[in-house]
C-alpha cells in the first residue's frame, strides 16, 4: 500500500527500470516527487533481472551484489526506504580463478588474513603491491562514503566534491593517472606473468578492461570490496530479489513503474529536456509525457540515440561526439544450465574463472566465469542446480553475416564451452536438463543496451572519477545514471550514481 501523500514537487520520468533506475525512482518518490518508470521489458532488473525454465531460476547478467553491509550503499538506501533488506550469504570465497595449465585455484577469500596469506603464497614478492592497494582502498572508501560528486559540473557539484575531501584522501592524488600496470611496474611485477594474468581476469569482470588500461584508484576498490567488513553477497531467491524491494520501495512512496512501455524519444526545447515520446507495446499506441526531470537509466551511447536529433544543441554536439569515440564495448556469450547437482563438484565455490591459454585474449570463450546456485537458494529444486558460463567477447561480430553463421557461431561457442568446463563439472547428456544460450542480440533484445554490450564504460584514467561521464548532461532536466557513470558497474556503483542524482535534482 502506497503512503499517503500529497506530491508537491514536480513530476520525474524514469528511463529503464534497471536497478539504478529503480534506485533513483524510489528515492525521488520518498522525497516528494511524482514518479513514473518506463521499463520495456516484461521484468524489472535489466541486467540483474532472471528468467525461469522447467523449474531453474537463472540470474540474467550480475550474479552477486556488493554494498549491503552495515553503511553500505544498498544499505543506506533500503534503510531510508523503509525496505527490508534481502537475505543474503557472503561469497568466500568471492572467486575461485584458474589459471591456465593449473588445478589448484587461486581462491579470493574474503578474511583479510586468509587472503594475504593466498595471495603471499600464489605471488611471492608481490607484498608490498598490495600493501599500495590496500591503502588506496582505505582512502578511496571513505572518500566515497562522504558522496562526492564526481565529475563535477557546476557550483554544488564542486562543493560536495571539494567538501569529501579529508587529509587521508591526498594519499590517492599522485596515483590519479596510473594505471595497474603502472603500478606493477613502479614494484618491479609486470613481468610477473601469473600476477599480471590473475589481475587481468579479476579487473576484466569489474572495469571492462585489463591491468594495463585499468584506473589504479578503480582498482583498489575492486579488487578490495570482496573483503571484510564489506562482501560480495549471494541472496536468496534469486537477483531479481534486490528490484523487487526497489519496486517495493518505489511504489510505497506513490511511484508508478509501467511495464512494456518504451521510450522512442526524449524531447527537447531550447537547452531543456521537457517530454519523452512512450510506446505502449501493449497496445501499440505512442504518447507523449511531459516531466520537469528525465532520468535515463541507459547506457551514453543509447542516451545520445534518445535525444531528439531535430533539434540538435552545441553543447550536446561535443557529447555525443565523446561517445563516438569510446572504445568498443564488450558483449558477453553466456549459458544457461540447469543440471543435476551431481554435476557439480564437493564445496564449489559460487564464482569461478577459468582462463585456458596464456596467449589467448581474455574472452572469445579463452576465459570463462561461472557462478553456481548453492543448495536451497531458490534457484532450483533440492537434488538440482544452475550453472551460468559466461565469456566476454566482440559485441559487433554477433551482428555479422546470415541466420545460419549466426546459428553456427553459437553452436561454435557452446561446444568449446562444455569441452572446456567439462574438465571440472560433469557435463553430460545426463546431467544436464536445460540448456539455454544467450549472445550480444540476445542482450540487445531484453535490454536495449546498444549491440548487446553489457558492463560500463570501461574504467581507464580517462573515464574514470574525474574524467568520467557526469550524472548532469549539457541538457538541462536531462540526468544520467547506471553504468556509464562514476563509480562504474555493479549494482552498488549504479545505486551511488543514482543516489547522486537525486540529490542533484533536489537542488536544481
Amino acid at each position: 500500500m502506497a503512503i499517503a501523500s500529497t506530491k508537491t514537487k514536480p513530476r520525474v520520468i524514469v528511463i529503464g527500470a534497471g536497478v539504478g533506475g529503480l534506485t533513483a525512482g524510489a528515492l525521488l518518490a520518498k522525497r516528494g516527487y511524482e514518479v513514473t518508470i518506463y521499463e520495456r521489458a516484461i521484468v524489472p532488473g535489466g541486467c540483474a533481472s532472471t528468467f525461469k525454465r522447467r523449474g531453474f531460476t537463472f540470474d540474467v547478467g550480475a550474479t552477486q551484489v556488493a554494498g549491503l553491509e552495515p553503511g553500505g550503499i544498498h544499505h543506506r538506501i533500503f534503510e531510508e526506504l523503509g525496505i527490508e533488506l534481502p537475505e543474503t550469504t557472503f561469497c568466500d570465497p568471492a572467486c575461485a580463478v584458474f589459471l591456465p595449465g593449473e588445478t589448484t585455484p587461486i581462491k579470493v577469500w574474503r578474511d583479510r588474513a586468509m587472503w594475504q596469506e593466498e595471495r603471499q603464497k600464489q605471488f611471492p614478492g608481490s607484498e608490498p603491491f598490495w600493501q599500495l592497494l590496500n591503502k588506496l582502498f582505505t582512502a578511496s572508501w571513505n572518500f566515497q562514503a562522504r558522496d562526492p560528486v564526481l565529475p563535477p559540473r557546476n557550483g554544488w557539484d564542486l562543493w560536495q566534491l571539494v567538501s569529501s575531501v579529508r587529509l587521508d584522501t591526498l594519499i590517492t592524488v599522485p596515483f590519479t593517472l596510473m594505471t595497474v600496470g603502472d603500478a606493477l611496474k613502479l614494484y618491479g611485477l609486470y613481468g610477473d606473468k601469473r600476477l599480471k594474468t590473475f589481475l587481468d581476469l579479476q579487473l576484466k569482470l569489474y572495469s571492462q578492461v585489463n591491468a594495463d588500461e585499468t584506473a589504479l584508484l578503480y582498482a583498489a576498490t575492486a579488487l578490495a570490496v570482496s573483503q571484510a567488513p564489506q562482501g560480495l553477497f549471494h541472496l536468496k531467491g534469486s537477483m531479481q530479489v534486490l528490484s523487487d524491494r526497489l519496486v517495493e520501495g518505489l511504489e510505497k512512496y506513490g511511484g508508478q513503474l509501467k511495464m512494456r512501455h518504451s521510450v522512442a524519444k526524449i524531447h527537447t526545447e531550447g537547452s531543456k529536456a521537457v517530454a519523452v515520446e512512450v510506446l505502449d507495446q501493449k497496445t501499440g499506441t505512442t504518447t507523449i509525457e511531459t516531466a520537469a526531470h528525465i532520468v535515463a537509466n541507459v547506457t551514453a551511447q543509447n542516451l545520445v540515440q534518445l535525444v531528439d536529433r531535430d533539434k540538435p544543441h552545441p553543447a550536446f554536439t561535443g557529447y555525443q561526439q565523446r561517445v563516438d569515440k569510446l572504445p568498443d564495448a564488450s558483449g558477453a556469450f553466456v549459458i544457461y544450465w540447469g543440471v543435476d547437482r551431481e554435476a557439480i563438484p564437493e564445496n564449489c565455490p559460487p564464482h569461478l574463472q577459468f582462463l585456458y591459454d596464456y596467449e589467448g585474449i581474455i574472452g572469445e570463450n579463452n576465459s570463462l566465469f561461472v557462478s553456481v546456485s548453492k543448495p536451497g537458494d531458490g534457484r532450483a529444486k533440492p537434488g538440482q542446480a544452475t550453472i551460468i558460463a559466461s565469456s566476454f567477447t566482440d559485441a559487433a561480430m554477433w551482428w555479422k553475416g546470415s541466420k545460419e553463421e549466426y546459428d553456427e557461431l553459437k553452436k561454435q561457442y557452446t561446444e568449446e564451452a562444455i569441452a572446456k568446463l567439462s574438465d571440472y563439472f560433469h557435463l553430460t547428456p545426463e546431467t544436464i536438463i536445460h540448456q539455454e544460450t544467450a549472445t550480444p542480440r540476445t542482450f540487445a533484445t531484453y535490454t536495449a543496451r546498444e549491440q548487446g554490450i553489457v558492463g560500463g564504460i570501461g574504467q581507464r584514467v580517462s573515464t574514470f572519477g574525474p574524467f568520467g561521464f557526469a550524472n548532469r548532461t549539457p541538457i538541462k532536466g536531462l540526468w544520467l545514471v547506471g553504468d556509464s557513470t562514476h563509480p562504474g558497474e555493479g549494482t552498488a556503483g549504479v545505486s551511488y550514481s543514482a543516489l547522486t542524482v537525486t540529490r542533484q535534482i533536489e537542488i536544481s
